[in-house]
């Protein structure tokens, strides 16, 4: 059988390191090596060995309550046992993130798995007032260990030291775990009068961490399939 399907870039990776790129946007990890991994429910597109795949719990009861006010759908899943599984989600590229005793705050949408671990736990975001705003939420990760993430197209690192940035909620995939960022609204009377710019909200920025950006503002996704898309921070909370 003759086919360009077979050519050597199409070919699965073969690597003895826990996390290998199989290409920009599938991602291989060998559970096999280093134990348990956390991941977004619906990330496996294939695995190989024998793996089982479990639904991950809060894991304490404040956690629990904190899925519980989030409301959002997509929860995790543990993935164990003895093999390798392939991550993808809607043929997004794919970074990986070595963390060394350090954080990352990272947007429920475009997180795809993490080594277990690491510790985690949902934040809330607040507006210049110190108000909640509701239904922005994402998730701090830390600790020693790597973190797999999705970006919609080719991320963008911004350096948030030199100025402020502000970044479209639904674009931030992932930033600094010592920024705060704030809601800030930059509608006005007169813009809301004339039809709105479609721009309302924006994550403020300013201090010495990073932001990554991706160039899309979320997929949409179909009615009542759970998931991240165009919904907001959040995503990956029961």
């Amino acid at each position: 059988m003759r086919s360009e399907l077979f050519a050597e870039a199409n070919q699965e990776i073969q690597s003895a390191e826990r996390w290998t790129k199989q290409s920009s946007k599938m991602l291989r990890v060998n559970v096999s090596n280093g134990g348990d991994v956390i991941a977004a429910k619906g990330a496996m597109v294939a695995f190989q060995g024998q793996i089982e795949f479990q639904h991950e719990g809060s894991g304490s009861a404040a956690k629990f309550l904190k899925k519980m006010v989030t409301g959002e759908g997509a929860p995790l899943m543990r993935m164990r046992g003895q093999g390798e599984v392939f991550l993808a989600r809607d043929a997004q590229n794919i970074f990986t993130v070595l963390l060394e005793d350090e954080g990352l705050t990272v947007n429920g949408s475009s997180l795809l798995a993490f080594d277990q671990q690491l510790q985690w736990d949902i934040r809330m975001l607040r507006s210049g007032g110190g108000m909640m705003a509701g239904g922005l939420f994402n998730l701090e990760i830390g600790g020693r260990g790597t973190v797999a993430l999705s970006c919609d197209g080719q991320p963008l690192l911004l350096d948030c030291s030199r100025q402020p940035t502000y970044v479209d909620p639904n674009a931030a995939v992932c930033w600094s775990a010592n920024l705060q960022p704030q809601i800030q609204n930059s509608m006005n009377l007169r813009s809301m009068l004339r039809g709105g710019t479609g721009e309302a909200f924006q994550l403020a920025f300013h201090g010495p961490g990073f932001v990554v950006v991706q160039p899309s503002e979320g997929r949409p996704q179909a009615s009542g399939q759970n998931g991240g898309g165009g919904g907001g921070i959040g995503g990956l909370f029961e």
